[in-house]
């Protein structure tokens, strides 16, 4: 059966969604996937019309993406819109700085990711207040009156706290604000935020959605046309956008992503219950263990619960020694690729974690491989 270009792939399954995923009709002779569209202007005779006539406003091989990334968003919803960023803080600051002016409140996570303080100094440079509070518990809702907007980032990174979207959505409504969630270390396969009753879904699909360490984009996918149309105009004015062959490169892999998800997902979970036997491991994090603090809500509103597990070792000495003890795992800052990866988090500062602490994000390899490879490294950390 063939997809329709505007509604979706045929079939509900995430595999089936994510293979046919913003693909156009078929026409005889032509690729199923177009290659990318290399323009920076479009043949445009007479009086302007039409979807092209700049690079800096559309292109095709983003149109297709976009339509992928909707469709995994926010399935058979023809009123959702979705653009795409040259990178996850290109999509971030496009929706704080489009939907906020001077006199306005933003509520941030105090434990999200690390580059919010530098979006932080540049919003209160531009009278706008920022107001901060912890993902865990919805603490965030003690800070929410008179605000315009609250950004929410679940499972937060990289303390891997979860929040109840849908209860703080409802209450940034009831006041008046705006909801954005950073969808990026759960995906779309892992959690809907605009079927949570959030506005925005904002992520950085350098991550697991694309999977394998090579491409810089961000996206946002929102339901309020003059909301989306404040964001487009944010990236037309900054120019942020994406090279069309990163879009392209970023439509390919979105086809292997449920595959990519489901394996580093079950790894992750084998992972920290390996950990969780461990006497030098404290602060073990990992939403799909049934012990976990976040468990309760996660279950409730993820249907994975993603790729990244933290804990802390004993010491700075210790976490560094065991990262160089790993023998399949990169050190490295990045978290959803096939390679697995992990870092002492604290070499950059800014985040309220131990000397100890490691994110770990959990790759495509076998199961057995990557445990044994973290066990092994354990013991020898500890000579």
């Amino acid at each position: 059966m063939s997809d329709s270009a505007e509604g979706g792939p045929s079939g509900d399954g995430d595999g089936t969604r994510a293979v046919r995923a913003g693909l156009p009709e078929p026409v005889k002779n032509e690729p199923t996937l177009p290659g990318p569209v290399f323009a920076a202007h479009f043949h445009l005779p007479g009086e302007v019309g039409g979807p092209y006539t700049y690079g800096r406003d559309e292109n095709p091989t983003w149109t297709l993406l976009e339509r992928a990334i909707g469709e995994l968003e926010a399935p058979g919803q023809a009123d959702v819109e979705t653009l795409v960023f040259a990178s996850g803080m290109a999509a971030v600051s496009s929706v704080l700085f489009s939907q906020l002016r001077a006199g306005d409140a933003v509520v941030l996570p105090s434990d999200g990711y690390q580059a919010l303080p530098l979006v932080r100094a540049q919003l209160e440079a531009y009278g706008i207040e920022v107001r901060t509070a912890p993902t865990g518990q919805d603490a965030q809702l003690d800070v929410l009156d008179g605000a315009g907007l609250l950004w929410l980032e679940t499972p937060s990174n990289p303390g891997l706290d979860v929040c109840d979207v849908r209860r703080l959505a409802e209450a940034a409504h009831a006041r008046g604000a705006l909801v954005a969630v950073d969808n990026t270390l759960a995906t779309p396969l892992g959690q809907r935020p605009l079927d949570l009753g959030a506005d925005f879904a904002v992520a950085s699909g350098t991550k697991q959605l694309t999977g394998h360490g090579d491409v810089l984009l961000g996206y946002v996918v929102g339901r309020d046309a003059e909301a989306m149309a404040a964001v487009r105009r944010w990236r037309k004015i900054v120019g942020a956008i994406p090279g069309p062959m990163e879009a392209w490169l970023a439509h390919r892999s979105i086809a292997t992503l449920q595959l990519r998800v489901d394996r580093q997902c079950a790894t992750a979970l084998t992972l920290a219950e390996a950990l969780r036997a461990r006497p030098e491991v404290t602060g073990l994090r990992y939403p799909g263990l049934p012990d976990d603090p976040s468990h309760k809500i996660a279950s409730q509103q993820m249907r994975r619960y993603g790729c990244v597990v933290s804990f802390t070792l004993p010491t700075r000495a210790r976490a560094e020694r065991f990262l160089d003890a790993l023998r399949l795992v990169d050190d490295a800052t990045s978290f959803g690729g096939v390679r697995s990866t992990a870092e002492r988090r604290g070499r950059w500062g800014g985040d309220a974690v131990p000397e100890g602490f490691i994110r770990f994000s959990v790759g495509a390899e076998d199961s057995e491989d990557l445990v044994a490879d973290v066990l092994r490294a354990l013991e020898e950390s500890a000579r």
